[in-house]
């Protein structure tokens, strides 16, 4: 008989997984994104005013910062306990967690009714959202992972990935739609407001999906093996401690397959934003409809991206996006200067093409590098702090080199130095597709420990 990872489960039953770990995804991007889009559209004037546009501007990414500063803290909280308990029942908190977050920030009295209360209450609000945020990635793609077999993981696992476009998606097309039918004046006085309210709608939508899915067999089975090393006397130490004790390279690993992912998403969606709105004066819907449309591809290609990783490996495809979104890096800007919406629209369209090959691949790929016992714990922790040294800083680090420089040029070069780190990472990362997730300690040097059909170099990392 089997592994429970190596066995492929009915098809309802990983639709119902997949679904699960999707529509929690989507909704708890939409609340992080929507925070954003918000920080280039309104953000910069509601509740941090100035007279210099770009100035507003970088102090509302400043609380956008905040947000994946608490990340890894979440990553580390919720692995802990996804390590230990499950993989559901963090999911179900974080959540509620983020949805709550993100309701409360459609409650708030904005500077002008109660001053410097307003940025400090905003700021708490993104790091409760940042906090959950960085326990819901790894617990969903988990989830997704260890229910699947080894031979369509990299497809099964990417779905839950294209919940961030996904999101981005939703908040994007919620904000484009409000834009549309309402004057700049009502826009800014409520109905900016709208889409956070919205967020308490979802959450209970994701909520009755979410509660309704099984636990992973991995995990249980590996929780099975615990309980019975425990009767035995044996003690177990916490999960982020064996991480960094047996895992650190596969972390490292982790941080730099995200490196250059990270910061061109965020270059290509928030920061976009700023750049059309402010440094070229086109108008908000111009951009918000542009980034529509090149999410509502990226979403689709994504699990796409995952099915080709399943066939040529997780490296392969990562590498033809990094390397691809190293040379784009300096036409994407070049697009944008033409001031056309439909070039535009090009400009984002073939950068979130790229960025889904480096995307979709991901979750199999991460998950593949560590064992169960610390899985949750190693997959959220090389993700979130690749998002404080990536995304938290990429739109910071843009608006700056556009106003010291005036210039796109500056930005391109940092988005294709990002995007050569992922690359070089990947290259000398080593193939992880086909791996037993039930197995754990499998040394990466032994040729023998491939699994059948797969080449000597398809060993896990940090095992």
């Amino acid at each position: 008989m089997g592994s429970p990872s190596s066995v492929q489960p009915p098809a309802g039953r990983i639709g119902r997984i997949v679904a699960a770990s999707l529509v929690g995804t989507t909704i708890e991007w939409y609340d992080f994104f929507l925070y954003g889009s918000a920080a280039a559209l309104v953000f910069n004037t509601l509740f941090f005013p100035s007279s210099d546009p770009l100035v507003g501007t970088l102090l509302a990414f400043l609380t956008y910062a905040v947000g994946f500063a608490a990340r890894p803290l979440g990553g580390v909280v919720f692995g802990h306990y996804g390590d230990k308990i499950g993989r559901k029942k963090l999911l179900v908190l974080s959540l509620l967690l983020m949805g709550g977050a993100t309701f409360a920030m459609g409650l708030l009295p904005t500077h002008a009714s109660i001053g410097v209360w307003a940025p400090i209450l905003l700021t708490v609000l993104r790091l409760v959202q940042g906090f959950a945020l960085g326990g819901e990635w790894g617990g969903a793609v988990l989830l997704v992972s260890e229910h699947g077999g080894d031979s369509r993981r990299g497809f099964w696992a990417s779905w839950p990935q294209s919940g961030a476009p996904g999101g981005n998606l939703l908040a994007t097309g919620v904000l484009a739609l409000l834009a549309a039918v309402q004057s700049d004046e009502a826009f800014l006085a409520w109905g900016w407001r709208v889409p956070f309210l919205l967020s308490g709608v979802l959450v209970m939508l994701g909520l009755w999906i979410r509660i309704s899915v099984e636990e992973s067999p991995v995990f249980l089975e590996a929780q099975r093996k615990s309980a019975a090393a425990a009767a035995r006397g044996e003690r177990e130490g916490a999960p982020v401690v064996q991480v960094f004790r047996r895992s650190w390279r596969a972390v490292l690993l982790a941080i730099g397959t995200r490196f250059g992912e990270n910061i061109s998403y965020y270059i290509l969606t928030a920061f976009l934003l700023v750049y059309v709105t402010v440094h070229l004066e086109m108008s908000r819907s111009d951009a918000l409809n542009a980034v529509l449309i090149g999410s509502a591809v990226h979403f689709v290609t994504i699990p796409l991206w995952g099915a080709l990783s399943d066939r040529l490996g997780r490296r392969p495809v990562t590498l033809i996006g990094a390397v691809g979104m190293a040379g784009w890096a300096f036409g994407f800007f070049a697009l944008l200067d033409t001031e056309s919406f439909p070039v535009i629209v090009l400009a984002v369209t073939v950068g979130l093409l790229l960025h889904g090959a480096m995307y979709g691949p991901q979750a199999a790929f991460i998950s593949e590098m560590f064992d169960t016992k610390v899985r949750y714990s190693g997959a959220s922790m090389g993700s979130q702090l690749a998002s404080i040294i990536g995304g938290a800083l990429a739109p910071l680090i843009a608006v700056e080199l556009l106003k010291d420089y005036g210039s796109s040029v500056p930005i391109s070069l940092y988005l294709c130095f990002a995007s050569l780190v992922t690359a070089v990472t990947v290259w000398v990362a080593k193939e992880t597709r086909g791996r037993d997730l039930t197995k754990d300690g499998v040394d990466a040097a032994a040729p023998s420990a491939a699994p059948a059909g797969v080449s000597k170099d398809s060993v896990p990392l940090g095992g």
